[in-house]
């Protein structure tokens, strides 16, 4: 059975969009169908999401011109040729400049699919159909499409706003325990960053959230949604606020590249970047022991890692950070925090002192 339970709107003028979220979504084709313009549409899934739910989706599309793209799954292949298959696929359809694509899977396939999007004729419309917590609280809402090179994530992308997303809070029944934990570490994120009071909710729901209560998904999911939307609408294209988000993934990332694409899932890596974040604020004096066993606490709650992998070399994580993309003319910027709900921009940090949080947190 369907069931709406949240709608938020992310307000961009003449390009807001709604962010849908509840049960059964997937097969209430009314409840997305008119954001798919044109006649051709193209649904970018993988190997794992598309056996599960593709059909609900194509069943919603009938009167479409449809083609569909599988990919294999994982972080390896968001990649530049990834994008040209799309492209093949979408030449192949006979795409036009009204077409829609259509990403139907997690962060990856939302990522890849909205890049070549952007990219598609100079940019036509997508949709975001995310089936992971970790893109329905986060990858999803706000325009971030790209893909990853062997130097570093998401180096090569471009801001494209969806017509809507779709969050069918059914499709995390099928989601692993491993995957569901990820993006939990998303969730924490908001909190860590700009909500206290979001923070205590999850501390005090973190058993209902592990066991799939799903009204408590649906509100936490709800939850993040809105606070990200109101910094998107403030801040589309990350020149202030908007940086804030990426509190953990300075280090997320660099540990994801050093580590190699897959070794840790990306909730994982931001869950190990945030406690970086925080041991770096705390040896700076900007925050105190007691935050950052707070919030390791709570990580470890969620079964997710907080300590650098054992071999990984301080050096090669500290020249993956230096491409990251919050850098400005060679100077490191590192979003960490004053405590619990108080995120902030760390301009210029000093590389020995990142260095000594790396070589500690073993």
């Amino acid at each position: 059975m369907s069931a709406l339970r949240h709608e938020i709107r992310v307000e961009l003028g003449a390009r807001a969009y709604p962010i849908r979220i509840g049960a059964g979504l997937l097969a209430n084709a009314p409840c997305w169908r008119n954001a798919i313009t044109g006649k051709h549409a193209l649904v970018v899934s993988d190997e794992n999401v598309a056996p599960l739910y593709l059909q609900r989706v194509t069943a919603g599309l009938r009167d479409a011109t449809l083609s569909t793209w599988i990919l294999p799954a994982g972080e390896a292949h968001k990649t530049l040729d990834s994008a040209a298959k799309i492209f093949a696929a979408l030449a192949q359809l006979g795409a036009s400049r009204d077409a829609t694509l259509i990403a139907l899977g997690g962060g990856v396939v939302g990522d890849l699919a909205g890049f070549a999007a952007a990219c598609w004729m100079r940019g036509i419309a997508f949709v975001q159909m995310p089936t992971t917590l970790l893109a329905m609280v986060d990858s999803s809402v706000g325009g971030k499409t790209g893909v990853d090179l062997p130097q570093g994530k998401n180096l090569v992308g471009a801001f494209h706003q969806p017509r809507a997303v779709i969050a069918d809070t059914d499709t995390l029944a099928s989601l692993p325990d491993r995957e569901l934990r990820a993006g939990l570490a998303e969730v924490v994120k908001y909190g860590a960053l700009g909500d206290a009071d979001f923070f205590d909710w999850l501390e005090v729901n973190a058993a209902a959230l592990l066991a799939r209560d799903p009204d408590a998904l649906a509100d936490c999911i709800a939850h993040c949604c809105a606070q990200k939307a109101g910094i998107v609408a403030r801040d589309e294209t990350e020149r202030g606020e908007r940086a804030l988000l990426n509190f953990g993934h300075t280090f997320g990332h660099a540990l994801e590249t050093v580590c190699g694409y897959g070794v840790l899932l990306h909730g994982e890596a931001v869950a190990i970047g945030m406690c970086l974040a925080a041991g770096l604020s705390q040896r700076s004096g900007r925050s105190t022991a007691a935050d950052t066993t707070r919030l390791r606490d709570l990580l470890v709650r969620f079964g997710l890692p907080t300590s650098i992998p054992a071999g990984t070399d301080a050096d090669a994580l500290l020249a993956a950070m230096r491409l990251d993309k919050k850098n400005a003319s060679g100077r490191l910027r590192v979003i960490a925090w004053r405590g619990v709900g108080r995120a902030e921009i760390f301009d210029d940090v000093e590389a020995a002192a990142i260095r000594a949080e790396l070589t500690a947190a073993r």
